[in-house]
C-alpha cells in the first residue's frame, strides 16, 4: 500500500490519509503542468480551500480529470511560515473590500484565508459539528429557514472528515452524541481556568474536538503544544486541506495552479452551461475549459465572482435570476471575555479550543432570544491581546501594566447564532481592485434577537471566570466565520444552489463552500464545508455515471 493510499478507519465507509509531514510530494507535484488551456478537463474549481479541495480531492481519486485554481500561493510551511504574530499577517486574504451597514464586520484577518488550504491554514483547529437543529430553525425555533436537506444527510460525511482529519476529542454529549477517533488532548492552564468555572456553575464541559491527532499519524508529528494554531502550523500537527486532502488530491492526478486569480465564468448563453473560466496569472489573462465548474471561494469572493460573470442571458449575474446572490450573509457573534488570575495561566499554551460547552446551543424557551451560543477557551497572542486591552480604553504605562500581565489571564469566547437577514449582502462596488475587477461591498447589521444573544453570551462567560476565581473581568466584541451569499434552497426563488449544490437555472456550474450554509449554528463551520463538499462529490459523481 501506498504511502498516501487509502487505510480502513475505524468508520469503515470511511479513510484515512497519513500524509507525508515534509510535502515532499508537494514539492514534486505543485509546479507540475498536466492540462493545456485547450484541454476540456472533467472540472475545474476555484478554490483549494475547505470545500474545493476536498472536492477535488474525491473527484481526482473517482478519476475525474481536475484543475484546482487558487489566487494565493502554495504554502510550504518550511519555508513560507513563521512562528511570529505579525510575520503570519499573509495568510490573511487582505486584497481590498468595502464594508458598511449598521454594525460593519472588519475583514482580512481571522475570518478570510489566503492561499492553497483557505482559511483552515490559521484557523484554530476547532471542529465540532452542527446539530440536527441547525437544519430545521424556521419549524423548530421559528427564525431563520429550513435546510433542504437534514442532519442525517450529513452525518456519514462527518465521519468520513473527522477520520480523514482525523479528529481529537472527549466523548460529544450535545446534538448527535458520538465519539471521535482520537483521545482528547491534554489541557493546560486556561482549560483548568474554565473547568473551575463550569464546575462551580453546573455547566458541562468538554475537551476538544479539534483536528489535532493526539500523538503521531501518518508522518505528521505530534502536537508541541506551541500556540500557533491560527498563524499556521510550522510543525504540520494540525490538520488543513493544505496538509491532509491536497497531498491525497496530487497523488490522484489533480493539477493546482497558485497564484491564479479566477476573473470570470465562461457561459455559453445559447445552452445556459458553463464552460470555464478565465484567470489571471503573472499578469497575463488565460482560460481553462471544463465540463463542469465550481466556484469554491467562499462568502465573499463567491458572490462576487458570480455577479462579475453576467452575461447577456444572465445580466444581474449567474445564479441571479431572483436577485439571491449575496444576500443572507452571516457571521456569527464572538465576543471574547477575559480574567485575570493570581496564578500564571499561559492561556496561548495547547490548542486554543482546550475546552468547550454546547450546554447554551439551542432554543431556550425561557430567554428573550431565539438560538444560541457555544463557548470555547481561546488564546489570543500578545499583539491581539493588546488590542483587546487597547480597545477596553487603556494607553500608555496601563497598558504596559497589562502587557505585563498577559500571563495572568485566561480568556473565553463565544460563537452565536446570529440571523439570516436579505439585507446582509454582497454587492459590486464602484471601487476597483488592482486587477481592473469591482470589490465586494458587504453591508451587515444585526438585528435585536443578535444582539440579545450577544449580550447573554457575554453575561455566562463573565460569570464562568468570576467563578473560576477572577478578580478582573475585561470584554471585546467581535464577529467570526462568514457563511452564506449563495444559500442552498430547493427552489431558485429562495436561494442560488441546490441540494447537491448546482447553481439553479444553469448547467455545468456548482457552488461547494461555505457560502451555501443556508444557516451557521454556533458551531465553526470547517467540518461542515468539508462534509459538504464530500456529499457534493459523490453526488456529482452520480450524476455523471447516470449521464
Amino acid at each position: 500500500m501506498s504511502e498516501l493510499g487509502p487505510v480502513r478507519a475505524r468508520n469503515e465507509s470511511a479513510w484515512l490519509i497519513p500524509n507525508d509531514g515534509s510535502r515532499t510530494n508537494h514539492r514534486l507535484r505543485r509546479d507540475m503542468r498536466r492540462y493545456d488551456s485547450d484541454d476540456e478537463v472533467d472540472v475545474v474549481i476555484v478554490g483549494a480551500g475547505a470545500g474545493g479541495a476536498t472536492l477535488g480531492q474525491r473527484l481526482a481519486r473517482a478519476g475525474w480529470s481536475v484543475v484546482l485554481l487558487d489566487a494565493g500561493p502554495f504554502w510550504d510551511p518550511d519555508t513560507d511560515w513563521v512562528s511570529d504574530e505579525r510575520g503570519s499577517h499573509g495568510l490573511y486574504w487582505t486584497e481590498p473590500r468595502q464594508i458598511g451597514g449598521q454594525d460593519p464586520v472588519p475583514l482580512g484577518s481571522n475570518n478570510s484565508g489566503r492561499g492553497v488550504g483557505g482559511s483552515m491554514v490559521h484557523y484554530a483547529g476547532y471542529t465540532p459539528r452542527f446539530h440536527p437543529s441547525d437544519f430545521r430553525t424556521a419549524t423548530t425555533d421559528g427564525v431563520g429557514v429550513d435546510w433542504p436537506l437534514g442532519y442525517d444527510d450529513l452525518r456519514p460525511y462527518y465521519e468520513q472528515i473527522e477520520a480523514e482529519l482525523p479528529v481529537a476529542g472527549q466523548d460529544w454529549p450535545w446534538g448527535d452524541p458520538h465519539r471521535y477517533p482520537h483521545s482528547p488532548h491534554p489541557i493546560g492552564g486556561n482549560g483548568l481556568i474554565a473547568l473551575r468555572g463550569a464546575e462551580a456553575m453546573g455547566v458541562q464541559m468538554r475537551v476538544g474536538p479539534v483536528a489535532i491527532p493526539n500523538g503521531r499519524f501518518g508522518n505528521r508529528p505530534h502536537c508541541i503544544y506551541r500556540g500557533f494554531c491560527i498563524q499556521g502550523c510550522k510543525v504540520n500537527a494540525k490538520a488543513s486541506p493544505l496538509i491532509t486532502h491536497v497531498p491525497d488530491a496530487l497523488a490522484h492526478g489533480a493539477e493546482i495552479r497558485p497564484d491564479s486569480h479566477v476573473s470570470r465564468i465562461l457561459v455559453d448563453d445559447r445552452a445556459g452551461r458553463a464552460t470555464g473560466v478565465e484567470y489571471l496569472h503573472a499578469g497575463n489573462v488565460h482560460r481553462q475549459r471544463a465540463r463542469s465548474v465550481v466556484v469554491a471561494g467562499y462568502s465573499i469572493e463567491t458572490p462576487r465572482l458570480l455577479l462579475l460573470s453576467a452575461t447577456d442571458r444572465y445580466p444581474q449575474g449567474l445564479g441571479n435570476d431572483h436577485d439571491n446572490v449575496g444576500r443572507y450573509l452571516m457571521v456569527q457573534g464572538a465576543p471574547q471575555v477575559a480574567g485575570r488570575f493570581a496564578e500564571e495561566i499561559r492561556m496561548y499554551k495547547s490548542p486554543p479550543p482546550e475546552v468547550s460547552s454546547e450546554q447554551f446551543y439551542e432554543t431556550d424557551p425561557t430567554k428573550d432570544y431565539r438560538r444560541g451560543f457555544s463557548i470555547q477557551t481561546v488564546g489570543p497572542l500578545p499583539i491581539t491581546w493588546a488590542e483587546h486591552v487597547a480597545a477596553q480604553g487603556h494607553w500608555g504605562m496601563t497598558l504596559r501594566e497589562y502587557m505585563r500581565d498577559y500571563v495572568h489571564w485566561a480568556t473565553l469566547g463565544a460563537l452565536c447564532e446570529l440571523l439570516p437577514q436579505p439585507d446582509n449582502r454582497v454587492t459590486l462596488a464602484d471601487e476597483t481592485d488592482r486587477h481592473g475587477l469591482p470589490v465586494a461591498h458587504f453591508a451587515y447589521s444585526q438585528c435585536d434577537n443578535d444582539r440579545r444573544l450577544i449580550s447573554a453570551a457575554t453575561e455566562v462567560m463573565s460569570d464562568l471566570l468570576r467563578a473560576a476565581g477572577a478578580d478582573e473581568v475585561m470584554t471585546i466584541e467581535r464577529y467570526a466565520h462568514l457563511v452564506g451569499g449563495a444559500r442552498m434552497a430547493t427552489r431558485p426563488e429562495d436561494g442560488v444552489v441546490d441540494a447537491e449544490h448546482r447553481v439553479h437555472g444553469m448547467d455545468g456550474l456548482y457552488v461547494v463552500d461555505g457560502s451555501v450554509l443556508p444557516t451557521q449554528g454556533a458551531a465553526n463551520p470547517a467540518l461542515t464545508i468539508m462534509a459538504l463538499a464530500a456529499r457534493a462529490a459523490d453526488a456529482m459523481t452520480r450524476h455523471a455515471r447516470a449521464s
